[in-house]
């Protein structure tokens, strides 16, 4: 009976020694693979990434409000890493390059992908 209660405890010992490790060596990768994160990202986090996103986007909306002649009412503006995509619709087929040459000339945008189209009027 002693020998039995002996194995156990000598078991349970062993098994919280392995699982203490193993918990460890979780944990040691999980921060050696959020420091290869901030690494590959350029040094930026993911909360920096995101600012830096949301950053670029106000600078292209002001762009396009200080162009009187834009309607931007209807255009959306998603930015990430300096790609930026617009969409949406605009009254004029010509404002469809303005905008887009009015994009690319923001400091920041690298490149630009355009999802613009004429707005119809209504009943057509």
């Amino acid at each position: 009976m002693k020998t039995m209660n002996g194995l156990r405890v000598a078991l349970g010992v062993a098994i919280t020694a392995v699982s203490i490790g193993a918990w460890a060596q979780d944990g040691a990768s999980a921060g050696a693979s959020a420091g290869t994160a901030v690494t590959a990202s350029g040094g930026m986090t993911a909360k920096a990434t995101r600012q830096a996103n949301r950053a670029l986007r106000r600078k292209v909306y002001a762009a396009l409000a200080k162009h009187k002649e834009i309607d931007a009412g209807d255009i959306g503006v998603t930015a990430k890493g300096g790609t930026v995509m617009i969409s949406g619709t605009v009254p004029d087929a010509s404002q469809i390059n303005t905008v887009t040459e009015i994009v690319k000339g923001v400091e920041g945008v690298t490149s630009v992908t355009s999802k613009l189209s004429v707005q119809r009027p209504f009943g057509q």
